[in-house]
């Protein structure tokens, strides 16, 4: 069927609502009406390629279900695209709402188009990551027309997608030697464009030609993820100039997109003392005009490896709760190794946990009904229920079983101790043992 429109916001501000509307208004108990209004405004991002065919839509935006991107994606060091392909159904199985290919080396077109073509989550891409690979030749020798090329032929193989560190300049060059950052630039996307401007002597391409981009967004309505480039990389970093006067640039940005109708995520911290996360988050809200914010972490301490997925959801949690609308997960591995299939795991389960509770803090529609249910099932000491309601209930049921108490209605902590078991005992009438 022939669409009127080229894409979401230009469909919302027409007053059509799209299928994904529909599709994302019945999942969040909202009207359609509401969608329609949120995604003219910019306040709701609908990342759906048209060419993208299996996708599941999800709506990204603060007054929605707090929603959780997986990153994975093959290296030089760990190239089994298997491996990777069992992280992906784990990340689906598991209710991850969006993944990003990271792949760093190998022919990343096959591991893409199938992604696009059986993944029903929404798929981001970092381009700049992928150039260097499709073109098979060191970043100093790419042309600003080479690393566009590739973000169309990403749009082309239907990514929903696509992080642009469009917001560092060559102005960004003196002011990171100026400012004598403690980490520098920790966005992987962010140093090759740095490295790509310090090596040529050009501007960034992503800035200096984004309206050309934004023509090729617009044409398969690939949502743009506005790369922070200056996200601090440890506490000490944070809330610095170089990260506010980037944060002011994607501001200006985004409305430039939304003039010619293009979808637009903004991403944030990196890491950040808890006590500043909620005011970056307003600060992002008012600077970028109510576009949904995409964050990484945050991750409140620097001194938890192997932990970091506790680290980023404890930052997540307040992220989310203050206005972040998109939660990139954190895995063990973080700052260590490519993560495993079992660190996927770890990281998809935190960030759940981090949006989950933002999401009953915020007051969204019916977040706390599973919580209510899982009341029910614990006061009368159900545990059947009780596995249907865990957000992982195969490591509940194993912990369980691993250490079975002697009586059923218990656990082997409490035994007959148990307050549940004393409590309905106790408004039964019936005699309580404990011996």
């Amino acid at each position: 069927m022939d669409r009127t429109y080229k894409t979401q916001m230009e469909a919302a501000r027409k007053g059509i609502v799209t299928p994904e509307m529909k599709a994302v208004a019945a999942k969040e108990y909202r009207t359609e009406e509401e969608i329609r209004q949120w995604v003219a405004e910019g306040k709701v991002a609908i990342c759906a390629n048209k060419n993208h065919k299996c996708i599941d839509p999800a709506g990204v935006g603060s007054m929605l279900r707090t929603k959780i991107n997986v990153n994975l994606g093959v290296s030089r060091d760990c190239k089994d695209y298997d491996v990777e392909m069992k992280k992906v159904q784990a990340a689906v199985d598991l209710g991850a709402d969006a993944i990003m290919d990271l792949s760093s080396h190998g022919d990343t077109i096959p591991f893409r188009r199938k992604l696009t073509s059986e993944c029903p989550a929404m798929i981001g891409t970092v381009p700049v990551y992928d150039s260097v690979i499709h073109y098979q030749r060191d970043l100093a020798t790419l042309t600003a027309k080479d690393l566009i090329d590739v973000v169309r032929l990403h749009a082309e193989d239907g990514v929903d997608f696509v992080t642009l560190h469009c917001g560092i300049t060559r102005h960004t060059i003196d002011q990171i030697r100026k400012h004598k950052r403690k980490m520098n630039i920790v966005s992987r996307g962010g140093s090759l464009i740095f490295a790509w401007m310090c090596m040529t002597g050009n501007e960034n391409p992503f800035y200096e030609y984004y309206d050309e981009i934004l023509d090729i967004c617009r044409e398969y309505d690939v949502t743009i993820s506005l790369g922070d480039a200056c996200r601090p990389g440890c506490i000490a970093d944070a809330g610095d100039v170089c990260q506010i006067e980037e944060l002011v640039r994607l501001g200006e940005l985004t409305k430039r997109a939304w003039e010619k109708d293009v979808q637009v995520m903004v991403e944030g911290p990196g890491h950040m003392p808890m006590n500043q996360i909620e005011a970056n988050m307003k600060i992002q809200q008012s600077i970028c005009m109510g576009a949904p914010f995409y964050v990484l972490g945050p991750l409140v301490t620097d001194i938890a490896p192997g932990y970091d997925h506790i680290t980023s959801a404890i930052g997540g949690a307040i992220a989310a709760a203050s206005g972040a609308a998109f939660l990139c997960y954190v895995t063990p591995a973080e700052h260590l190794a490519l993560p495993n299939v079992d660190d996927v795991k770890q990281g998809i389960i935190a960030s759940k946990i981090a949006a989950h509770a933002a999401d009953i803090a915020k007051g969204i529609p019916h977040a706390t009904d599973i919580d209510n249910k899982m009341g029910d099932a614990r006061r009368v000491l159900d545990w059947d229920a009780q596995w249907e309601c865990a957000i992982d209930p195969e490591t509940a049921k194993a912990i369980r079983d691993s250490r079975s108490p002697e009586h059923d209605d218990t656990c082997s902590m409490c035994g007959k101790f148990c307050a549940v078991r004393s409590m309905n005992k106790a408004l039964a009438g019936e005699y309580i043992d404990i011996l």
